[in-house]
């Protein structure tokens, strides 16, 4: 039988999400689950040469088996307009088949998100990647003011799920109350995950 994994897939594209991704990662392992991290293709609006199936560089792309088989998701996006990015939209259309068979029936999940700005639409774009989590019948998780860091936080952090704000130019690194609240939405959603698995 299979080891339970977390799968925690994101778009990233000036690599503030990318961070946040490996920081959940953490939490999750720090819970005793497995973790796979996975992220999705560019797109593009004009047809040119398809991406390659393998990354130069970086995490590998995700496959509907890869989250066909997970036992929880962390689901992370930069902000875009409020929104989640159009490659991360894309992905979750192309999800059909897992729909229609129920694959992620009762499965914990968790959204993540980074924008240039303070009021850059992070909480909307948390809440935009929950539709397809609902659809899909997962059990949506957020952040809970146990943790200080959400109720200290002068940067990203909302109880919808973790946020960062990496400045107009996107040089900011997390600051450490972002760094805590990454990791402990990671431990959070690894924790429910071995409750449900456990038996």
């Amino acid at each position: 039988m299979m080891q339970p994994y977390v799968l925690v897939l994101y778009y990233s594209k000036y690599g503030s999400t990318k961070k946040m991704a490996h920081l959940i990662a953490n939490g999750i392992e720090a819970a005793g689950v497995a973790v796979k991290i996975r992220t999705v293709p560019n797109i593009s609006s004009m047809v040119k040469v398809a991406e390659p199936s393998i990354p130069e560089e970086g995490d590998i792309y995700c496959t509907l088996d890869d989250l066909a088989q997970c036992a929880g998701l962390a689901l992370g996006s930069p902000t875009r307009f409020g929104n989640m990015a159009s490659e991360m939209k894309y992905f979750w259309d192309q999800t059909t088949s897992l729909w229609l068979n129920g694959a992620l029936h009762g499965k914990p999940a968790c959204v993540f998100t980074a924008s240039g700005s303070m009021h850059g639409g992070q909480e909307s774009t948390l809440l935009s990647m929950l539709p397809p989590l609902f659809h899909h019948g997962m059990m949506v998780m957020g952040l809970s003011n146990a943790t200080s860091a959400l109720s200290n936080t002068k940067t990203g952090g909302t109880p919808y799920g973790a946020s960062h704000v990496s400045g107009p130019r996107h040089d900011q690194g997390l600051s450490q109350d972002e760094k805590i609240l990454c990791e402990v939405q990671g431990k959070r959603l690894g924790e429910v995950v071995l409750k449900l698995n456990q038996g």
